[in-house]
């Protein structure tokens, strides 16, 4: 059965009545994908927020609280996509990076995706549920609570996407990828569709659409990558691929341990 992987970033899930529109956007693409892993940021400022907090404790936070702090984000917004699917009458299950089993090394607030051992979301899509996964955390090999570093939502969302071999699509408050801001530049060049390696150099020089590892996972594991806007009245989109890449026997991750 199909399965489609659609990550949510901050912008899509900034107040309480997003996650209303985010909700039908899931509905409607639950008619022709059977199978949805929705990966959410946390809402927002918020991961901002909770930094600025730890700091006021603490002017450098020990770097395995500062994980468990942070991680509070994402868990909020999960919670509220799964209420707000539900009250629309469409049962959906939330985890965290850990229940989700995005296992990574041991560098807190900068580790890498060794594995993922999604046991718990396949029990949950065999049963006809819709999965919400918390990005930009995973646990450890040592069993700790970890983060992936700002950004590292995307790469959650590429990493489920090899894991299951399935599409990717990535919601922004743009319409794909663009060489300027298009909020701030109405002359900017859109892209309707990139090589990972032209993707990577844009995003690296500062395009915030997409995080560069999340490209380069995605390469390295021939995936297809898809930006759209959350905003319908946008047409556009850009698609990232490849046709020189071929697709692995087994999925890499970001670290080999």
């Amino acid at each position: 059965m199909k399965t489609l992987v659609m990550k949510f970033g901050g912008a899509s899930v900034a107040t309480p009545e997003h996650f209303s529109k985010i909700a039908d956007i899931v509905i409607e693409k639950h008619q022709s994908f059977p199978r949805i892993i929705i990966v959410v940021s946390a809402m927002g400022k918020t991961t901002d927020e909770l930094i600025d907090l730890a700091k006021k404790v603490h002017p450098a936070p020990p770097r395995r609280e500062y994980d468990m702090l942070v991680s509070v984000g994402e868990r909020i917004s999960i919670s509220l996509l799964a209420m707000a699917l539900e009250l629309k009458n469409h049962e959906a299950v939330s985890f965290t990076g850990s229940q989700s089993g995005i296992i990574t090394t041991e560098e807190h607030t900068e580790a890498r995706i060794v594995d993922v051992r999604p046991r718990r979301l396949i029990s949950s899509l065999d049963e006809g549920k819709i999965v919400i996964v918390a990005g930009f955390q995973g646990v450890s090999t040592k069993g700790e609570i970890t983060t992936l570093g700002r950004g590292g939502g995307d790469t959650t969302a590429v990493a489920l996407g090899v894991a299951f071999d399935s599409k990717v699509e990535f919601y922004k408050d743009v319409p794909g990828i663009f060489s300027a801001d298009p909020k701030l530049n109405s002359q900017a060049l859109h892209y309707p569709h990139l090589s990972y390696q032209d993707a990577l150099k844009i995003t690296s020089q500062g395009a915030k659409v997409l995080h560069p590892r999340s490209i380069q996972l995605a390469e390295k594991n021939a995936l297809e990558l898809h930006v759209l806007s959350f905003n319908k009245e946008y047409k556009t989109s850009t698609l990232i691929s490849s046709q020189s890449c071929l697709k692995n026997e087994k999925p890499i991750y970001e670290y080999d341990v």
